[in-house]
């Protein structure tokens, strides 16, 4: 019977063993190395995302203000140059409004004051009937001064400010330019302002009748 040679069984068998545990063990070492990469490449990417998505963020925030700045500037630019063209034309309506009202102040005022300077009619004078006469012509150029006035400014007609305004003439006009009545009393006014010359002239007459009598 043959006899085992029990070392040299060992030496065959033993490193064989420790070998592919070797070989086991690097490899998991390789894979675990590999894996730490790979999550330290994604969370490179994830860092590189983020970083990508912000900078989109602000590009498209500079886009949106971009856009309302030239929106917003054409915009302005538009409703400024309406408001100012509109301003301009009111503030040129009411220097000419304020002209016209200056001079029929002044036109007021200078019957007014001939009306105060009137001399008191004593008929114990020979030339009395001359003196009422003139006088009555006067008060009635002062009347017929104050209904054209009337004819030009609501106001002197009671009407409020909120209801004319201060400045305002009558909207509405002929085709001559002149202002149009709005109501019967206006074109009572009206018609008496234009027939002032005929009666004018027949007060002349009836001074003259007065004088021959």
């Amino acid at each position: 019977m043959a006899a085992f040679d029990e070392p040299d069984l060992l030496e065959e068998d033993f490193p064989v063993t420790t070998k592919r545990t070797t070989v086991m063990s690097d490899d998991r070492e390789e894979l675990d190395h590999q894996a730490t990469s790979l999550q330290t490449k994604l969370a490179e990417l994830n860092r590189a995302r983020e970083k990508l998505e912000r900078e989109k963020a602000t590009v498209e925030d500079s886009r949106r203000r971009f856009s309302e700045f030239q929106t917003g500037r054409e915009e302005m630019m538009h409703e400024l140059t309406r408001s100012l063209g509109l301003m301009e034309e009111a503030h040129m309506d009411t220097q000419r409004d304020a002209e016209q009202m200056a001079r029929t102040i002044e036109d007021l005022r200078d019957a007014m004051s001939k009306v105060e300077t009137l001399e008191e009619v004593d008929t114990h004078d020979e030339q009395w009937k001359v003196l009422l006469t003139r006088n009555l012509t006067t008060i009635e150029n002062a009347r017929m001064e104050l209904n054209s006035a009337r004819l030009k400014w609501t106001l002197l007609n009671g009407e409020s400010d909120e209801e004319a305004g201060v400045f305002s003439a009558p909207a509405a006009t002929g085709s001559g330019g002149m202002s149009m009545p709005r109501s019967f009393g206006q074109m009572c006014l009206w018609g008496l302002a234009l027939t002032w010359p005929v009666l004018l002239i027949g007060a002349g007459i009836l001074a003259v009748l007065l004088m021959k009598g």
